[in-house]
């Protein structure tokens, strides 16, 4: 059995999360600053082609929970990495 098809349904599902990530106004990465127009667009391209790698190795019920699974958990991750990575750009307002 290959691991080619989970593999690259893996990276593209979390390059689609990078991408939704990266076109959100809420992104803390100053090099992804310039994917504000059209990363949601790539974002959902990605999660596209994500959703059918997983379908065609896992087929339609396990592959979608598949890549929602590894798609959320991008989803989560990012906005807690670049907060972690850049520390000094904290905006919160105390009170």
């Amino acid at each position: 059995m290959s691991l080619l098809l989970p593999v690259s349904a893996f990276i593209t599902s979390v390059l689609s999360a990078l991408a939704l990530y990266a076109g959100s106004a809420h992104c803390r990465w100053p090099a992804l600053q310039r994917w504000r127009g059209v990363g949601t667009w790539v974002g959902w391209v990605l999660a596209l082609a994500s959703l059918a790698l997983w379908v065609a190795d896992l087929g339609a019920g396990a592959g979608l929970c598949a890549m929602l699974g590894t798609w959320m958990l991008a989803l989560m991750a990012f906005p807690y990495l670049a907060a972690w990575t850049n520390p000094g750009d904290d905006t919160q307002v105390e009170r």
